[in-house]
């Protein structure tokens, strides 16, 4: 016992699991990491953050074989490894379960896990293996799911248990995780989180790379801070806060919350009844669904991704056919009327439209973002000279709309696959916002953002809605549904489920509604 008056000796750190020591890596004349040293203690659970380009998915792929570092070392468990590959890693007992997952939908989930490593002399033999250990995985760590299910009839949350027990079949020590929440309701991350501490309790060691502060807060014990590819900091999660976390990824202070005032909802704008819409292959993905949206409101949709809010939004800015309903822009209805029901018509009818996924839909990166600017719009006089494009005119509206959103670099000759996606997104949401649209149709818009320009694109949206203009938002986010909405309708199955008012929409009540549970 210590004398008294004496404090108690902190308790010795775990042992590193995983270090990086000095890992350069350049792709051309860009260097993605800067002699990054981190280090993961044994045990814990381990976050990495920092805005778009920081180098954290770089070092990450390095860790995990999928990129081969310039210079530097990798020690796992005090030993330098040389890591050439994923299967490399998974020698060194790192185990990787990434954004997009690596499945065979019609495979059964024990198929699935057994893919790569079967096993023994014959299959049956290797399944019979496979079975009791990932049964015993399943118990030990909560990880329970049907072996013999097809994976692709899986929720997403099932889905992800299945990655986490491919790694630890695998034989994974070190488990890192991509984004492990994007695609999950809160009900969904909240067993995920209970998964991972029972890894940690079990001395496995947990890496997630995540731009949410607020799960690092609740889940790590440690974070690493990236900032221009170099590490910034690495610090206790008690001793840090959302706060300075963001502001040592940016580089300045950001404000984590929206500011806004109440709305002020004014005429209908759009309205929409009985909406169906099918996918090429003829299943229907919107069900009759029906809802308003006024001037000076923004309306969310929230939902998990894959429930029809992707192909509700396409109908609606004249992408993708509907099967039936009615669509009615300021009374006027589009549905029957092709002439008015299509891309090109709804965009002179004052309808602005940011996509889901701006390089596939929204920018054409092959292009400049001079061009890019007036993508939709290519035939405005404005832009136009008698024969040819009036490139004077276009470079001037993009210099314009670059620094009016701080967009960089500055430079409108650049091709848009040149941009950060933060960067790509203003670019998409400036030619959009200031053509100056009574509805603004918004597909995640802060999807692989980073935190500064999150801020601003929350920002802008407010902004246009206090001119007035009607918004309708779709997001997997959470919270940014809840702190941009002023009414918030729930997606599941290709049915409205729920409507609730931000002030009155928990993420418990939301979560249930987004699985489908309660409306």
């Amino acid at each position: 016992m210590a004398p008294i008056g004496a404090t108690e000796p902190l308790p010795p750190a775990p042992e590193p699991a995983l270090e990086t020591v000095a890992i350069d890596k350049w792709f051309g004349a860009n260097h993605a990491n800067r002699a990054v040293s981190l280090t993961v203690p044994a045990g814990t659970i381990h976050g990495v953050i920092g805005e778009n380009g920081a180098g954290k998915s770089t070092i990450m792929s390095i860790v995990y074989g999928y990129l081969r570092a310039d210079g530097g070392d990798i020690r796992v468990n005090g030993r330098s490894v040389a890591i050439r590959s994923p299967r490399d890693a998974l020698a060194a007992g790192i185990g990787m379960v990434h954004q997009h997952f690596m499945l065979v939908d019609p495979f059964s989930v024990l198929e699935n896990v057994l893919l790569g490593a079967e096993g023994g002399v014959t299959l049956s033999a290797g399944l019979a293996k496979a079975r009791a250990e990932l049964t015993r995985l399943a118990r030990d760590y909560g990880l329970e799911v049907d072996l013999d299910g097809p994976v692709g009839d899986l929720p997403v949350g099932a889905q992800q248990r299945v990655e986490i027990l491919k790694a630890l079949y695998r034989g994974a020590d070190i488990l890192i995780l991509d984004e492990p929440t994007g695609v999950l309701t809160p009900q969904e991350a909240d067993h995920l989180f209970r998964i991972l501490r029972a890894l940690r309790a079990q001395g496995k060691t947990v890496i997630i790379i995540t731009h949410k502060l607020r799960e690092i807060m609740e889940l790590t014990d440690h974070v690493t801070v990236m900032r221009r590819g170099q590490v910034v900091a690495e610090v206790a999660t008690r001793d840090t806060s959302r706060e300075q976390l963001a502001e040592l990824m940016v580089g300045r202070k950001v404000l984590l919350r929206v500011d806004k005032t109440p709305a002020s909802p004014g005429p209908e704008v759009l309205r929409v009844e009985g909406l169906r819409v099918r996918d090429p292959s003829g299943v229907e993905r919107v069900k009759g669904v029906g809802f308003s949206v006024r001037a000076g409101e923004i309306v969310g949709i929230a939902g998990v991704s894959g429930n029809g809010q992707s192909e509700l939004l396409e109908a609606l800015a004249g992408m993708r056919a509907v099967a039936g309903g009615s669509v009615r822009l300021r009374g006027e209805e589009l549905v029957g009327h092709p002439d008015r029901f299509n891309a090109r018509a709804l965009r002179q009818l004052g309808v602005g439209h940011v996509p889901e996924d701006r390089q596939r839909v929204g920018l054409v990166t092959g292009f400049s973002a001079e061009e890019c600017a007036i993508l939709g719009f290519q035939d405005d006089p404005a832009w136009n000279g008698r024969l040819l494009l009036d490139r004077a005119a276009v470079a001037e509206r993009c210099a314009k709309q670059m620094e009016a959103y701080d967009t960089r670099p500055r430079d409108g000759r650049l091709n848009a696959a040149n941009f950060s996606g933060g960067n790509q997104q203003k670019i998409v949401l400036a030619r959009e916002i200031e053509r100056n649209p009574d509805l603004l149709l918004v597909g995640q818009p802060t999807r692989g953002v980073d935190i500064g320009a999150i801020e601003f694109i929350h920002r802008r949206l407010v902004a246009l809605r206090d001119q007035g203009k009607a918004i309708l938002l779709v997001s997997v986010e959470l919270d940014e549904i809840r702190a941009l909405s002023d009414r918030i309708l729930v997606m599941f199955d290709g049915h409205l489920v729920g409507e609730a008012a931000p002030d009155e929409a928990d993420e418990q009540r939301l979560g249930l509604m987004m699985a489908g549970v309660a409306g």
